[in-house]
């Protein structure tokens, strides 16, 4: 693969319409990107978390979030020996939890005012992690079609989940690592698993899927503001919002030539 191919990749989040209606902001975040490895390969990864509607600063603990997670595979990038593995995705949590330790000490906050849940995808030429903590969901083609990499979290009762500031989250941190680049990847939070996924088989909903990743495929060559702004029209329209009233996320990556 080489530096010869990369993806093509987009990341949107929209408020959901409950949201909207009482003036309350989105509480997702999402980033996506590729950037290169020290060995000069395409390293992609994507990042996806939903504040809990609970926790009074859930927006903030997702933007750290997401944000935390980022600049570990950044930082980790610049090392001749990284691996999309457990190891990262452990560090990437760590660093989260960290990081939202800091902002809740400085807020004379609990870290659980910052909850949120997590869903990430890293990609090298050589291997691919996806990992979770709570809600949401991946799903990824690797070469046998499109399936649902992690199956969501639920937590104790009904409509609760787990959260990266819960005590035990790093033993729930959930891996499931390729050892083949992902062809094609979407990351989302809860707000989209309707629509998404069939819960009861555990199975992506094939033909969104396909429709979304071959029309990211076909796209003339654009500037990211506009797949961005393209993205958030598909967000924030009839065919999701009847579906759904959360805030809703989604990052999309597709492997090009």
């Amino acid at each position: 693969m080489g530096g010869r191919v990369s993806w093509r990749v987009i990341a949107a989040a929209s408020a959901g319409t409950a949201h909207v209606a009482r003036g309350a902001p989105c509480e997702d975040r999402c980033q996506a990107a590729v950037q290169m490895s020290t060995a000069g390969e395409p390293v992609l990864w994507m990042f996806v978390a939903d504040g809990a509607g609970s926790a009074i600063c859930g927006g903030d603990g997702a933007e750290l979030s997401v944000q935390a997670a980022a600049d570990t595979v950044s930082e980790r990038l610049q090392h001749a020996d990284f691996a999309p593995d457990r190891e990262l995705a452990e560090a990437c949590l760590a660093a989260i939890r960290g990081r939202i330790d800091t902002a809740a000490n400085a807020a004379e906050r609990s870290p659980r005012e910052f909850a949120c849940t997590l869903v990430g995808v890293v990609s090298s030429p050589h291997q691919t992690l996806a990992l979770q903590i709570g809600d949401g969901g991946i799903v990824l083609d690797v070469g046998n079609g499109i399936e649902l990499a992690i199956t969501p979290m639920n937590g104790e009762y009904a409509n609760t989940t787990h959260f990266v500031t819960d005590d035990d989250a790093p033993q729930r941190l959930t891996v499931r690592t390729y050892a083949q680049p992902v062809r094609r990847a979407a990351a989302f939070s809860d707000g989209l698993q309707r629509l998404a996924l069939d819960m009861a088989s555990g199975t992506p909903h094939e033909p969104l899927f396909t429709r979304l990743f071959g029309v990211l495929a076909a796209a003339a060559p654009a500037e990211p503001s506009d797949l961005h702004q393209a993205l958030l029209r598909f967000l924030d329209g009839p065919g999701v919002n009847q579906r759904t009233d959360d805030d809703k996320s989604l990052a999309l990556a597709v492997l090009m030539p």
